[in-house]
C-alpha cells in the first residue's frame, strides 16, 4: 500500500461532494501516473487556492477511462478515474490547513521553510505525486481524526465563491473558467522532459499562428512565450502584453493561465488548451 497525492479546485471538490463520492478523475495526461496505482492504495486529498487537507481515499478498483460527466456538466476533462472508498471526507470549514502549525511542522516538504515562501510547492504541484510513507500516514491519521474532532477553521464565504467558478463571456456565449486543479503555485514552463515540453510549444506556436492570420490577437502565457515565439515563423506577432478584459483578479490569473487565446477587440473568440502524452 503507499500513498498518493489527489489535488481538488474549490470547483472539483463541490462536485465530488455532491456525487456519490465512488470515483476520482484525472486528466488524460496523466494516465501513464495512474496506471502505477493499485488496488488498496489511498489518495490524500488536498484543495488548492485554500491550501487545505480535505480527505483519504482508498482506491478500489484499477485506473479506467470514462467520459460520461462528472465533475462538469459537459466535457468532464477527468475521465482517468479510480473507483475509489473515502475513509474520510471534510467540510470546508474543518478542512485542515496546511499552515496549520501541527501540519506545517510535522511533514517533510513543509517543516522548516518559511511559511510565506513557495519552495515547498513542488511536492504538491500535480496528482498522482507519491508521497512518503511517514508523511501519508500522518496526514491520514490527522484527517480522519478531525472527523471526530470537528476543529472549524474559518472561511470567507464570498471570497470561497469567487474561487468556485468565474463565469467569461466570450463572443458567442458565456462560458466558466477554473483554476488549474495541478498548480499551487506558478512555476515556470520547464520539464525534464524536453521532448514533450518542445512539442506542446510547437502546437501552441502553430494554433497561435494560424489565429494572427485570420486577423486575431493572441494570448500566450507568460512561462510560454519566449519558447513559442522563437517557434512561431513569422514576421508578425500579434501578441498581448495584457489581457483587455474586466473581470476580477482570480479571474484574470486563471485566464492568462490558458494555453493560447484568440482575441478580437474585448472580446475572447477562441481558447485552447493543449494536451500532449508520451
Amino acid at each position: 500500500m503507499a500513498y498518493f497525492l489527489n489535488l481538488f479546485s474549490p470547483e472539483t471538490y463541490e462536485a465530488f461532494r455532491k456525487s456519490d463520492m465512488s470515483v476520482s478523475g484525472f486528466r488524460i495526461s496523466q494516465q501513464n501516473a495512474a496506471s502505477r496505482i493499485n488496488v488498496d492504495d489511498k489518495l490524500v486529498c488536498y484543495m488548492t487556492k485554500l491550501s487545505r487537507w480535505i480527505g483519504v481515499l482508498e482506491v478500489m478498483s484499477n485506473s479506467y477511462q470514462d467520459d460520461a460527466p462528472i465533475f462538469y456538466n459537459e466535457n468532464d476533462p477527468f475521465i482517468v478515474r479510480f473507483k475509489v472508498k473515502p475513509l474520510a471526507w471534510l467540510d470546508k470549514e474543518q478542512a485542515i490547513p496546511i499552515h496549520e502549525d501541527r501540519i506545517w511542522d510535522f511533514l517533510s516538504f513543509t517543516r522548516g521553510n518559511d511559511k510565506t515562501s513557495s519552495t515547498w510547492t513542488g511536492a504538491i504541484r500535480r496528482s498522482l505525486n507519491q508521497m512518503s510513507d511517514k508523511d501519508g500516514q500522518f496526514l491520514e491519521n490527522f484527517i480522519v481524526a478531525q472527523t471526530s474532532n470537528g476543529q472549524v477553521f474559518e472561511i470567507d464565504e464570498h471570497e470561497y465563491e469567487r474561487l468556485v467558478t468565474h463565469s467569461v463571456r466570450t463572443v458567442d456565449k458565456i462560458v466558466t473558467v477554473t483554476v488549474p486543479e495541478d498548480l499551487e503555485a506558478e512555476e515556470v514552463s520547464t520539464s525534464t522532459e524536453l521532448g514533450e515540453v518542445r512539442e506542446s510549444i510547437k502546437i501552441q506556436a502553430l494554433i497561435a499562428n494560424i489565429g494572427a492570420r485570420m486577423g486575431m490577437k493572441i494570448w500566450i502565457p507568460r512561462n510560454d512565450r519566449t519558447a513559442v515565439l522563437q517557434e512561431w515563423n513569422s514576421d508578425n506577432h500579434p501578441v498581448l502584453d495584457i489581457l483587455p478584459l474586466n473581470y476580477d483578479e482570480t479571474t484574470i490569473k486563471t485566464i492568462e493561465r490558458i494555453d493560447v487565446l484568440w482575441l478580437k477587440g474585448r472580446a475572447i473568440v477562441r481558447a485552447f488548451e493543449v494536451e500532449h502524452t508520451m
